[in-house]
């Protein structure tokens, strides 16, 4: 098989490449990575020295692609499917690279920031650096409630990289600092993306490894309770 994803599948990041993976029904070999076992770590760092996941590998084309905006725009250039990440029209394409930037950098962010929080040793916790984390998120939130408002997808009807970005970001994050009672569009969004076959599947086979979640309240497949 030329396509080997090195991901692990309960890291968010590794999320957005398996949707684009599934949407298009891309074939590929998993090829999961465990950082704290001594032999798959270091596996892993002869394919990706930086050892951060996710990581395609293209046998047939000689390519590592690190990064998981750039696997999901490799995989439309040159492993192109039904669905498009990247529309074709100049607008659209810079408006869908900018909301995937957004969910990565004012999301995901974040929310990873409180969830490695509870990771560090006792004593070194950041209590002010996870508020500023939280006040962050939901900032966040307000801009995704007007921008989404009515629309399907983050950019009408076409479901793009900037949705392969937005699921598994929303649905950490409404984890650690759940959608307040106002932000029924965005909730709806996320009943949305988590009914989405691609994403279904991605949470399906990670739902074994959520009691790892380092946080009391673990992230649920059934449909969210509104806030």
């Amino acid at each position: 098989m030329s396509l080997k994803l090195y991901f692990h599948p309960l890291a968010s990041f590794c999320h957005k490449a398996l949707i684009a993976l599934y949407e298009n029904g891309t074939p590929f070999e998993p090829v999961i990575v465990d950082l704290m076992d001594e032999a798959s770590s270091a596996a892993f760092r002869v394919v990706w020295p930086m050892a951060k996941m996710p990581v395609l590998r293209d046998e047939a084309r000689d390519r590592t692609v690190a990064e998981s905006t750039i696997v999901v725009e490799y995989l439309d250039a040159h492993y192109p499917g039904a669905t498009r990440f990247v529309p074709a029209d100049p607008d659209a394409a810079w408006q869908t690279r900018m909301w995937d930037r957004f969910f990565d950098g004012y999301v995901q962010q974040p929310m990873q920031k409180i969830v490695i929080d509870r990771l560090r040793p006792a004593g070194s916790s950041d209590a002010f650096g996870v508020e500023q984390a939280r006040a962050r998120l939901r900032e966040a939130y307000t801009v995704l409630e007007a921008e989404i408002g009515a629309k399907t997808w983050m950019l009408g009807d076409a479901f793009t990289l900037a949705d392969c970005s937005a699921a598994p970001a929303l649905f950490y994050a409404n984890t650690v600092e759940p959608f307040g009672a106002t932000q029924q569009n965005l909730a709806a969004y996320l009943d949305r993306l988590m009914a989405r076959p691609s994403f279904a599947r991605v949470l399906e086979e990670a739902e074994p490894y959520f009691r790892f979640f380092p946080l009391e309240r673990k992230p649920r497949i059934a449909r969210r309770e509104r806030q």
